[in-house]
């Protein structure tokens, strides 16, 4: 089954079934082909574009590239900040941490938004944020076919094979991260992350088919977990080992995360 015909017969069911998601797995490449559709057939009109351009030998890079990032962004980011906030509402100190660099920033003022500028001074919550990557990154595995023969640690990967790669796993290696399972932003300090290896700490993926939407999507995590402790406290009411990832195209939650937000009343002093 080739792309276009996968992508064709995926269309189809949807159509047929009226479902949200569809999967088709591709016996002879091995692949799985995973597309959220919305009630409006917003990416099903897209793809019937790109199956045209496909077919036409019309195909406009930057489109078919560009298109699936802000679909796929939201259920990224959404993963991304329930997993940061879950970490966040369990460490209280590493909360208070997070709260006294933000007041450093914006004091009380909770009404100038987030500039560039602020985003790069929030540096620990950009410690912070990676950590909580590296223990449940968003992307929790991925696959990439190698072009040519391959050897690593003696062992020989032939041209055509399917790699499977798994960040979750991958950022638990306790060569790189002593302590895996520990929560530790410091990790990240600049100090302490220039003695992480490349291609150790993949939460995007690596090379050039890694998430062309990263920097957004850092970016949207960042302001919105900094709006969010501006005016609140999060607490995390279920301890770690209760809480059980799943492992989809994004990681998410077999169990129920639950947090509890109170204002940060001393805000209102003034």
């Amino acid at each position: 089954m080739t792309e276009v015909e996968a992508f064709r017969k995926a269309i189809d069911f949807a159509n047929e079934k009226d479902l949200k998601r569809v999967k088709i797995f591709s016996n002879s490449r091995s692949a799985l082909i995973v597309m959220r559709l919305t009630n409006e057939r917003r990416n099903v009109i897209n793809l019937k574009e790109y199956i045209k351009e496909r077919e036409e030998g019309t195909v406009n890079v930057p489109s078919t590239s560009t298109w699936p990032i802000v679909p796929t962004a939201h259920e990224t980011v959404a993963n991304a900040s329930m997993w940061a906030l879950y970490l966040i509402g369990l460490y209280p100190e590493v909360q208070a941490k997070m709260h006294n660099e933000i007041d450093q920033i914006f004091g009380e003022d909770l009404e100038r938004h987030v500039t560039e500028k602020d985003l790069v001074d929030l540096q620990y919550l950009d410690c912070v944020l990676k950590e909580c990557s590296r223990l449940y990154p968003t992307i929790p595995i991925f696959a990439r076919e190698a072009k040519e023969d391959i050897k690593i640690c003696g062992y020989t990967i032939p041209k055509g094979t399917t790699c499977v790669i798994p960040p979750y796993f991958l950022h638990r290696d306790e060569d790189v991260f002593p302590d895996p399972e520990k929560f530790d932003p410091d990790r990240f300090s600049p100090e302490n992350s220039a003695s992480i290896p490349e291609c150790a700490y993949i939460p995007f993926s690596v090379g050039p088919r890694n998430c062309i939407g990263f920097k957004y999507a850092e970016t949207e995590l960042k302001i919105m977990i900094c709006s969010l402790l501006r005016n609140f406290t999060i607490e995390s009411l279920d301890p770690r080992h209760e809480i059980v990832p799943i492992m989809n195209v994004t990681l998410g939650s077999l169990t129920p995360i639950r947090t509890r937000i109170r204002s940060r009343t001393f805000h209102k002093s003034s």
